[in-house]
């Protein structure tokens, strides 16, 4: 029953959404219902398609390239405190300041349409994972540690066999934050690429059916994009589970 309740829950909302649009006659122009939503993705499925798979594969390119710059940042900033300390403060810094006002500045700079959208989403995305594998690496037990050192451990010896293992759980977790937060700076940069003549992606179909005054297509795109984000989180989720299972199964 709880697994079934998300969808029981989603059922009588639009049951009631419906009802309210058909009673209050509103407009499809201004509140939609979710029959007239319906009826317009499928009138735009191909469109929408189209739309769906150009964001994903700006999401999917920055996940990837946000997991490498995350891992290899977090690892050299467990292994030099000085290298940590001159590092963390201007990720942050970066984690903080809003996409939307440096993604024209990113477009420019890159030039190339694809490779400007993957950077802007990796700003939004990669601090997930590096600030989570660096706490990982960071929380490895020290009497553990001191356990290595006394067999005469090296220092990659240690990494590999126990800060890694140690930190995979919060590395999982952190990518699975990432994954959602790249879809989010993906859709921000086309948004702003969309603004600036080059149409691509979800944000492109929602800008156009906002341009046509065509708000049934425009609510079928942000569900889209709704669904998309939920299938990428329980995705990622159901990926950390049948790891961590089969690390910690028999």
């Amino acid at each position: 029953m709880t697994k079934l309740a998300p969808f029981i829950f989603l059922l009588l909302a639009l049951g009631l959404w419906q009802a309210a649009v058909w009673i209050g006659n509103v407009p499809s122009y201004v509140m939609p219902g979710p029959v007239a939503i319906a009826t317009a993705f499928f009138k735009a499925r191909w469109a929408l398609g189209a739309g769906l798979l150009s964001t994903l594969a700006v999401t999917v390119s920055a996940l990837l390239a946000s997991t490498i710059l995350g891992v290899v940042l977090a690892l050299a900033m467990a292994a030099s405190p000085l290298f940590r300390a001159a590092v963390q403060p201007w990720a942050v810094m970066l984690q903080v300041t809003p996409v939307v006002a440096i993604a024209p500045l990113i477009i420019i700079w890159v030039g190339q349409p694809f490779l400007a959208l993957v950077a802007c989403a990796m700003v939004v995305s990669f601090f997930a994972i590096l600030s989570n594998t660096a706490a990982g690496l960071a929380g490895t037990p020290a009497e553990l540690l001191d356990l290595f050192k006394l067999n005469g451990a090296r220092r990659w010896q240690v990494l590999l066999h126990l800060s890694l293992p140690y930190a995979l759980p919060f590395f999982l977790t952190g990518l699975r934050l990432a994954g959602t937060l790249a879809l989010v700076g993906a859709v921000v940069a086309e948004f702003v690429a969309g603004s600036g003549g080059f149409a691509s992606g979800l944000a492109w179909e929602i800008i156009e059916a906002s341009y046509r005054l065509e708000i049934p297509r425009m609510f079928a795109a942000l569900f889209l994009l709704g669904a998309t984000g939920v299938a990428i989180y329980a995705s990622l989720g159901a990926l950390e589970r049948l790891i961590l299972t089969r690390r910690d199964g028999p």
